[in-house]
């Protein structure tokens, strides 16, 4: 079977889900559901995703996102296959947890985000049991079911740091008036936006179709472009390495030694990622020949090593303030 077309480009907003396999549960207690979102939250920063909203359930999670980079499928394979060795080893279990890869739709921010935040926070009350409610005992059940972003959405007081909420509330004209959006959708029992999705990838409009035929396809929904020439502003590597060098005080050849040195090359892995648009691949050669997974480690190492070591912080914090102010644009 051939694998579904992913289409990605900076700033592209997606509707992703995974499902268990068998349609077996991904979550067994709160304490899997806590460690899922902790590493979603390590995942969004390592690979500067925007999280808009999510709902898990029992046997499948619902995300949407937007990728400030065209970097979808490494962010989702590498937080699935984080997810999946941590519950494994948990469980004492092996194989796969979910079935096939993730879905992804691509979404028409204009015509469809709004609709889609409502239909994926409302996916807590679609369960058979619930589904025979009226609507204000459906939304009581909601509002209070806290493994989605739906209670800061409506609540100041119960927002995430890791959920970016603003785009959204403006779009309909704050909390109270999304609440009253989530009620109209329970009131008249809203149909599944994703029916309309064109060939199962795009979600939207027919221009915005059209527009994403024409520039990201080859028009048919076969075949896709490289998006790295979609990066307009771009730091080069070279400036990269030169500024981590000087402020932290290394030589070059330091950053292609294996086992030594791994904040400083986690500093560059991830300032090279996010800032030079490198695929990790391409890390790996500059630091010594290291392959995409070495890379991918570095940067996880460093998140983690930057949580609770200030002086780590602080070295990262200097290279890329050196790194901003060396560069033709504002990072």
């Amino acid at each position: 079977m051939a694998r579904p077309l992913r289409i990605e480009y900076p700033g592209a907003f997606y509707h992703v889900t995974c499902r268990g396999n068998g349609r077996a549960n991904i979550f067994f207690n709160d304490g899997d559901r806590q460690r899922f979102l902790m590493m979603l939250e390590e995942s969004i920063k390592i690979y500067r995703v925007i999280l808009n909203a999510y709902i898990l359930m029992d046997n499948h999670f619902h995300l949407l996102v937007q990728t400030e980079r065209a970097n979808l499928s490494e962010f989702m394979r590498r937080f699935n296959v984080s997810y999946t060795g941590w519950f494994n080893y948990r469980h004492d279990r092996c194989g796969h947890l979910y079935q096939g890869r993730y879905k992804a739709f691509l979404i028409d921010v204009d015509s469809y985000l709004l609709e889609v935040s409502r239909y994926l926070h409302l996916n807590s009350v679609r369960a058979r049991s619930l589904h025979s409610l009226d609507y204000q005992r459906q939304w009581q059940y909601a509002k209070k079911y806290k493994w989605s972003s739906l209670p800061g959405y409506i609540s100041k007081k119960r927002v995430a740091d890791f959920i970016k909420y603003d785009m959204i509330l403006e779009m309909v004209g704050g909390r109270r008036r999304y609440q009253s959006f989530i009620l109209d959708g329970l009131k008249h029992d809203i149909d599944n936006p994703f029916e309309e999705a064109q060939n199962q990838v795009i979600l939207g409009g027919d221009e915005f179709i059209a527009r994403i035929k024409s520039e990201y396809t080859d028009g048919s929904l076969r075949e896709q472009p490289s998006y790295r020439d979609l990066m307009v502003e771009i730091v080069e590597p070279e400036l990269v390495m030169k500024c981590a060098t000087e402020t932290l005080g290394i030589e070059r050849g330091d950053l292609q030694k294996r086992y030594v040195n791994s904040d400083a090359r986690g500093i560059v892995s991830d300032l090279l990622y996010r800032y030079s648009a490198l695929t990790q691949v391409e890390i790996g050669k500059l630091l010594g020949g290291i392959d995409y997974t070495g890379v991918s480690k570095l940067r996880v190492r460093l998140r983690r090593r930057m949580s609770y070591d200030k002086r780590v912080s602080a070295s990262y914090e200097k290279t890329e303030a050196k790194l901003k102010e060396l560069s033709s644009f504002e990072i």
